[in-house]
């Protein structure tokens, strides 16, 4: 009996051996799954969370949806796609031995039965935020229906919405954006990736103030680089993301307009419009045609002081306000942008613009003495002129 017992127990680790061989034998080619990911309407979705088991791989869908995992082992995989606002997909994909596994994926808008509210907002939104969810750097999104959804005059009052962002503005407007308190000179910007240079001799930075936000499908705010980003923005990159042609027809008009009593009324308005559409066989030809028409007309009552040397009764000198002149300004700003037109497999509005430097005018006026002075230097009262107001005008263009 004893001797039956040694045997068992020698030959049983013999098995375990053997068993475990077999079942680590793995042949064959590695193979990949190569997806896109859209919505019922055959649009892509940029940002889409992609979960391949058992090999526990996490991968996000590009911007025009699609996603790549390569090196796979021959074998099932169980493929879980999300994104926000929509329903889950989870399915089984077999890949072969040096193959090619397509999936193409179109996702559900998730329907809650509580929801009784909805607004065309919601689907640029959505994109933004898994847009933003899924990067690898910390990066800020404004779509097109955010940007158009606020009154922005320019680009760069668009961008200043963005949280540590700030502006400087050139009589109201947006001009020169500053990301966390740096100079604008070291925040760059491109268009679709391609890097904008500056307009100006003397610096980097960039004038926003002659690019209409209608004109633009996003923005994109790059706080950090990423390793396929220039390593030449300390502030921040800015990448404009141009309008593309979906697969249905689109138009839209928007109009916006103010008024201000300065001066006997001054008035603002803008119009906009875009149209879009798809042709030929499976509609690979894409067109955006895009054009804005801004008019800023304002009113600004100016103060100027005087200021010169005076002779004080002692015989010392000082420097004293010798006068204050009262000024008024008309800025006339319109901006026409002709239509802009795009075509080929991916269509993008094309942005192109000038804008000259605001000289001031030459400008008379006449200058009142102030009552302090008058009373301290009864010379400078002799010398100062009656009241007067002046009015100047100024003029200026924009096109893009």
């Amino acid at each position: 009996m004893k001797v039956l017992i040694v045997i068992l127990m020698l030959v049983l680790p013999v098995g375990i051996g053997v068993g475990g061989a077999t079942a680590a034998e793995v042949g064959g080619e590695p193979g990949s799954i190569e997806g896109q990911v859209a919505d019922s309407t055959r649009s892509p979705l940029p940002g889409a969370r992609v979960e391949i088991e058992p090999r526990g791989l996490r991968l996000a869908t590009d911007r025009q949806g699609r996603f790549t995992a390569s090196s796979l082992p021959p074998a099932e995989y169980r493929v879980r796609i999300s994104y926000l606002g929509f329903t889950d997909y989870e399915g089984v994909v077999k890949v072969e031995a040096g193959g090619r596994t397509s999936l193409h994926v179109e996702l559900t808008p998730h329907v809650s039965e509580e929801v009784t509210v909805t607004a065309p907002r919601a689907r640029g939104e959505d994109a933004a935020l898994n847009q933003q969810k899924s990067a690898q750097n910390i990066v800020n999104v404004l779509p097109a229906e955010v940007i158009r959804s606020l009154p922005n005059t320019n680009v760069a009052d668009a961008i200043g919405r963005l949280p540590s962002v700030s502006l400087e503005r050139d009589e109201g407007e947006g001009k020169y954006v500053q990301v966390r308190g740096l100079e604008p000179r070291y925040t760059n910007a491109a268009i679709n990736g391609a890097h904008i240079p500056s307009s100006e001799s003397g610096g980097r930075q960039l004038k926003l103030d002659a690019i209409p936000s209608d004109l633009v499908g996003a923005i994109e705010l790059h706080k950090t680089l990423s390793a396929d980003q220039d390593g030449d923005a300390i502030g921040g990159s800015i990448n404009f993301v141009t309008k593309s042609a979906g697969d249905r027809q689109s138009f839209t008009v928007g109009a916006q307009g103010g008024y201000t009593d300065l001066q006997d009324g001054r008035s603002v308005y803008q119009f906009d419009g875009t149209y879009s559409n798809r042709f030929g066989t499976g509609k690979k030809l894409g067109l955006v045609l895009g054009g804005t028409y801004d008019w800023n007309g304002r009113g600004i009552d100016d103060i100027e002081p005087g200021v010169d040397t005076v002779e004080l009764p002692d015989g010392r000198s000082t420097a004293a306000f010798t006068g204050i002149d009262y000024r008024l300004y008309r800025y006339q700003r319109p901006m026409r942008t002709p239509p802009s037109t795009s075509g080929g497999s991916s269509p993008s509005s094309t942005i192109t613009g000038t804008a000259g430097r605001r000289a001031r005018p030459r400008e008379t006026s006449s200058r009142r003495p102030s009552p302090t002075t008058a009373a301290a230097s009864p010379a400078a009262s002799r010398t100062a002129g009656p009241t007067s107001r002046s009015t100047a005008s100024r003029a200026e263009g924009r096109t893009s």
